[in-house]
């Protein structure tokens, strides 16, 4: 046995740590599994507003689709952090270009969710 001493948030702990030599057995590697596809990105013009994830989460609800129209303060889709559910809202009036998720997918602060004109 060897001890160190590890200094975690500023609180140190001594820490024994047991040193394997010779015919160690290897540790293999958890087997892959399969990703998923993400989901295809419908494409929007250029000249598009868009409404981005503002946190990470789950989406739990998409209200609109392409084609779509709607008020500003609409509810466009729902998202879930941190076991609460928040409504993103459309910040004007529009109609839907793009929808860039689904129900059920995890995103990140930052992704563009919903892309209108």
């Amino acid at each position: 046995m060897r001890k160190f001493l590890v200094n975690v948030n500023g609180t140190s702990y001594e820490v024994e740590v047991e040193e394997i030599k010779g015919d160690a057995a290897p540790v293999s590697a958890p087997a892959a599994k399969p990703q998923e596809q993400p989901a295809k990105r419908a494409s929007a013009p250029a000249s598009a507003s868009t409404v981005a994830a503002p946190m990470p989460g789950t989406v739990v609800g998409v209200n609109v689709k392409v084609g779509d129209s709607f008020k500003r303060g609409q509810v466009l889709l729902v998202l879930e952090a941190m076991k609460m559910e928040n409504e993103i809202l459309a910040p004007r009036d529009g109609r839907v270009v793009a929808v860039n998720t689904s129900k059920g997918a995890s995103v990140n602060s930052g992704d563009i969710l919903v892309a209108f004109e």
